[in-house]
């Protein structure tokens, strides 16, 4: 057989992370570059994955109440200044349309960097009564944020996302509300993209532009830096009175309501590559992958190519059964070692190769993506194939968990000095989560994030009042809080 192997390798991640995770994208035909600057084209394996976060996700909220709607992708330039914070903080990323149908608009229309306005110009005309609450919306849509710098995934001109918006009668209703679902993006994030977190609420430094609280999940990925997975946020009142939300309540009088509004984005495919990627290429956990098992028929004669493929074909049979994603590949022209190295490349989690000498022995070799070496490769009764395979996908899933997790936990300090942080965070690269004592002071936050470029990125909640002084000014802390150099 003819081998098509690569001309080159990728990259090693300790050698370069920026030149390793852009050529895994690429290679792993996950994403393309568009013609439009800061724009990506989603191919269909990139595409698949994110279908796969969207449905699992989308069960979880249907499970809190909220119902899925559309809201229109432009919005009028009036509705994103009646919220002074909100127009503020979102002012140096809109793209604005003045003109349509080749005559200048009445008013400019602002392409959507978020939906707040207009699904709040909305509520104002749905509630009236405490009846009518709560009500809980969510939407799949794509948004535009003009970015100066854009990187594949984690920060693109337009990307993809969810976000939710919910009204509700009282302040600890919308509070509860806002907490549920951080701990729902933490649970998804955790059990079914195995990546570790840390969690909590946003300095105000930190926080969304127009809300009153913004809680976050955090990871870490490869290079030490952390990246921003989901935010939640409690918007209190601010929305409401900007846009005259108010029912009556049971006593007939008036009220605003309390809201909320939270969302992740496609830049959870950026976190899967650099959390569990190596210098092989993408690693998936199986419950994201939309290929978690792959065939692939050895021969060398031409009269064992047929045996061979249909022993192939009856164990995909099998397979589909107990609902693995499975495909054989059964492309001719290429050697095996070239389909390893392919399959390795997009991250299947489990190969399964079945040759001549495994039929004659009734058993097929199992080599799995999370580990390597002879420990990842073992072989299995073909009669008993389908549990051994469904035994190890979901052990792999725990395996790239607790690698991340480790991974995690090694690259996170509890430096006891400003000395120690700054020392931590030096150099071109991530230097970890460094969890500190802070007084909660802005001009403390500021100088942390003048001094080592790590900014706040999430104050564990319901933490005990620390024992220790702020790691910058030398006062009483008054929380704990994980610093880090962030996407």
């Amino acid at each position: 057989m003819a081998d098509k192997a690569d001309e080159k390798k990728i990259t090693p991640r300790s050698q370069d992370f920026a030149a390793w995770y852009n050529e895994v994208v690429l290679r792993a035909e996950l994403a393309d570059y568009s013609p439009v600057r800061g724009c990506i084209v989603f191919r269909p394996q990139g595409f698949a994955i994110w279908e796969n976060i969207q449905a699992e996700l989308d069960r979880r909220i249907k499970r809190t109440g909220a119902q899925n709607a559309y809201f229109p992708l432009f919005i009028p330039e009036s509705f994103i200044r009646k919220e002074a914070t909100h127009v503020e903080g979102f002012s140096p990323e809109l793209a604005v349309v003045t003109h349509g149908g080749g005559k200048q608009l009445e008013e400019p229309l602002v392409v959507r960097p978020t939906s707040e306005t207009i699904i709040n110009y909305m509520f104002a005309q749905w509630i009236k009564s405490y009846r009518d609450l709560p009500l809980m919306v969510n939407q799949w849509c794509n948004v535009v944020r003009w970015e100066m710098r854009t990187r594949v995934f984690l920060r693109t001109t337009e990307f993809l996302w969810q976000e939710g918006h919910t009204a509700h009668a009282t302040r600890e209703e919308a509070e509860q509300e806002t907490l549920a679902i951080l701990e729902l993006y933490r649970d998804f994030c955790e059990s079914y993209l195995a990546i570790p977190l840390v969690w909590g609420r946003k300095s105000a430094a930190e926080r969304f532009a127009g809300a009153v609280e913004t809680y976050s999940i955090e990871g870490l990925m490869g290079d030490g830096r952390a990246l921003q997975c989901g935010t939640s946020h409690f918007l209190g009142q601010n929305f409401a009175r900007a846009f005259e939300i108010r029912y009556l309540d049971q006593n007939n009088q008036l009220q605003y309501v309390w809201q909320t509004s939270w969302g992740v984005s496609t830049r959870l495919l950026g976190a899967l590559v650099m959390v569990h990627g190596d210098d092989q290429g993408l690693r998936l956990p199986p419950t994201v992958a939309p290929t978690q098992a792959v065939i692939v028929p050895i021969w060398r004669k031409a009269e064992e190519r047929k045996p061979v493929v249909d022993a192939c074909r009856e164990v995909y049979q099998n397979l589909c059964q107990v609902g693995v994603r499975v495909r054989v590949d059964e492309r001719e022209g290429v050697t095996p070692g070239f389909k390893f190295n392919e399959w390795e490349m997009r991250g299947v989690p489990l190969r399964i190769e079945i040759g001549p000498r495994d039929i004659a022995a009734k058993v097929a070799t199992l080599v799995r993506r999370d580990q390597t070496g002879p420990q990842g490769k073992l072989a299995s009764p073909l009669e008993r194939l389908a549990q051994s395979v469904t035994e190890l996908l979901e052990d792999i899933q725990q395996s790239l968990y607790r690698q991340a997790k480790a991974a995690m936990d090694q690259a996170t300090t509890e430096p006891q000095s400003f000395e120690e942080l700054r020392a931590q965070m030096e150099g071109e690269g991530g230097g970890g989560f460094a969890n500190v004592y802070w007084c909660g002071q802005p001009s403390c936050e500021e100088k942390i994030r003048e001094e080592t470029k790590a900014s706040c990125r999430a104050i564990p909640l319901n933490q005990d009042v620390p024992q220790g002084p702020c790691i910058v000014c030398g006062q009483p802390a008054q929380e704990r809080a994980f610093f880090a150099k962030a996407y």
